[in-house]
């Protein structure tokens, strides 16, 4: 198959909610099929705090220009968000009281390749030839200890140090993001989604939804299981087909 066959099949669907017991959604999403581009920010810091930086983070990469060339557009999403860090470490500093923050997870496909951004706990996976991968790693107390080999995933989810983020947009002087870029397969799956899912949605459930729901229903029904569990959180998922 050659790239731009691949570039012309892509398919996706997304939904956000605000959960069960919170009364607003601190999660925004983005989705940019014309740049192969999404993502989604789960914001903290409270009432409007949290509100605020996560649509501070998706409006960054909702102004980045239709026209960009696939090459460009992982540079430029990064700088899009250094900017929306900087955004929101001067309404910080405006307020004068509390920290605001939020995370982000980003893909971007390009040609034969996918890229991902990432600084907090909102993850990506992909499915592939039946086998379910976290591709980006949790900036967290807990994410660290598994990344350690001292406790598991599964174990990661119920710590009781398992909210606390090591790396957010907007906190602190610099904002470090990491990368991760590999090859895409005709019928690669990819999900991103915020914590309100993945707290609970474990891998076997994951596996189960995106391999045998259709990409129309498949966002949705994800919701469903984190609805299910009580939704303590915001809930947001993108689920992109190739």
């Amino acid at each position: 198959m050659t790239p731009s066959s691949i570039t012309a099949r892509k398919r996706h669907s997304a939904c956000t909610h605000v959960g069960l017991v919170r009364k607003m959604n601190e999660d925004s999403i983005l989705v940019r099929p014309e740049l192969d581009l999404w993502a989604v920010s789960d914001g903290m810091g409270g009432h409007a705090g949290g509100d605020y930086a996560s649509q501070a983070v998706v409006d960054a990469l909702a102004r980045l220009s239709p026209d960009l060339q696939p090459a460009e557009v992982m540079h430029e999403a990064r700088n899009a968000l250094q900017a929306a860090h900087l955004q929101i470490a001067t309404e910080t500093a405006r307020r004068g009281a509390g920290m605001i923050g939020a995370t982000v997870v980003l893909l971007v496909l390009a040609d034969e390749h996918f890229m991902c951004l990432w600084a907090g706990d909102s993850r990506l996976y992909r499915l592939r030839d039946g086998a379910i991968e976290m591709i980006s790693t949790d900036h967290s107390v807990v994410g660290e200890l598994v990344e350690q080999g001292y406790i598991s995933w599964e174990e990661a989810e119920t710590h009781p140090r398992a909210n606390e983020i090591t790396r957010a947009v907007g906190v602190g002087d610099d904002l470090e993001i990491d990368k991760r870029r590999g090859t895409i397969q005709p019928g690669d799956r990819f999900l991103l989604c915020s914590d309100g899912l993945s707290r609970y949605a474990g891998a076997d459930v994951l596996h189960r939804l995106l391999s045998e729901r259709p990409i129309e229903t498949v966002a949705d029904d994800l919701l469903q299981v984190a609805l299910a569990g009580e939704a303590s959180d915001n809930i947001s998922v993108i689920v992109v087909d190739v």
